[in-house]
């Protein structure tokens, strides 16, 4: 299945005014230094020269629209406690794990879902309106893209805001899950803790013991968030496609991601194997410094809306 913008659900519409990092979300995003001028001129020459300019982006950009992420210096999920994300395994197997699982995204579902774009997604919009970028793949599950009027997208790790059944196929939104997940549960409640970069929060296991989980309306079958969890592989015919769009492409440009993981990081591999030139903005060291050409430590929305086209 190709997790482009086509399959989403209808936007929600978003207004152009964005505002700037907020101090209350200010503790999921690591500290980073000013611009310097030369780096920033260099970065500047890189996207003037570039026509068809392929874009990756990672956590690193949600982090300023309040969405924590998992590997961030000193603020991320794995620095600030020792919760894991959920493996595939783990949900396929065990009717106990998805309970868990779906009791803490339903409370943390109306927190996660409200988060809008910041500056950096308005500027990759604007960067696609104006002819600059070719297509854009984001690591990220969280929609921002596609509400700051993205097209040329593809979610390479799914969407939260999609639901997949794993014996159908079907997909429905998120939203009408959560619907259901009300009419299911009237009585339940529970106090939520710190929320998760998956949109789920953190919960005592005795405080899911009574939750209900619907089953698929079609078919009965086992409902899933659609995305990549960990301990999954991302389907072939996406990466096919998006190394397609690299293919068509003349220079990439990592936002906001440590490209840990093999998914995206592959893609920076092929890149430089085709000779691409590579420059990466990301607070922290990453996977791909060896292959990069210009390497910006700040704020994706400090820099992103300062390039000129």
């Amino acid at each position: 299945m190709l997790l482009s913008w086509r399959s989403l659900p209808p936007r929600v519409a978003v207004g152009r005014c964005a505002s700037t990092i907020q101090v209350n979300v200010q503790r999921f995003v690591p500290a980073s230094g000013s611009i310097d001028t030369s780096v920033l001129e260099q970065l500047q020459a890189f996207v003037s020269h570039a026509s068809r300019l392929f874009v990756i982006s990672g956590a690193g950009l949600s982090t300023e629209s309040g969405i924590p992420d998992y590997r961030s210096e000193g603020v991320g999920l794995y620095a600030r406690t020792d919760r894991r994300p959920m493996q595939h395994s783990e949900f396929v197997r065990s009717a106990k794990s998805r309970q868990r699982y779906w009791a803490r995204n339903y409370v943390g579902w109306p927190q996660f879902s409200s988060h809008q774009p910041n500056p950096a997604h308005f500027a990759l919009r604007d960067w696609e309106e104006k002819g600059k970028l070719h297509w854009l793949v984001t690591q990220n599950v969280d929609a921002l893209h596609s509400k700051a009027g993205q097209q040329r997208l593809t979610e390479l790790h799914g969407s939260t805001h999609r639901v997949v059944c794993l014996d159908c196929g079907q997909l429905t939104p998120r939203v009408e899950l959560q619907k259901r997940f009300a009419a299911l549960n009237p009585g339940w409640a529970a106090s939520a803790g710190a929320v998760a970069p998956d949109g789920d929060v953190f919960l005592e296991d005795e405080q899911v013991l009574n939750f209900t989980v619907p089953a698929c309306d079609a078919c009965g079958g086992v409902l899933k968030p659609e995305v990549t969890f960990f301990g999954d592989v991302v389907n072939r015919t996406t990466v096919n496609f998006v190394h397609n769009k690299l293919a068509e492409s003349d220079a990439v440009l990592v936002v906001g991601s440590s490209l840990q993981v093999f998914s995206g990081y592959r893609f920076l591999l092929a890149a430089s194997e085709r000779k691409l030139p590579i420059a990466i903005v990301n607070i922290g060291p990453t996977r791909a410094d060896h292959l990069t050409d210009i390497r910006v430590s700040v704020r994706c929305g400090e820099v992103l809306p300062a390039i000129q086209l």
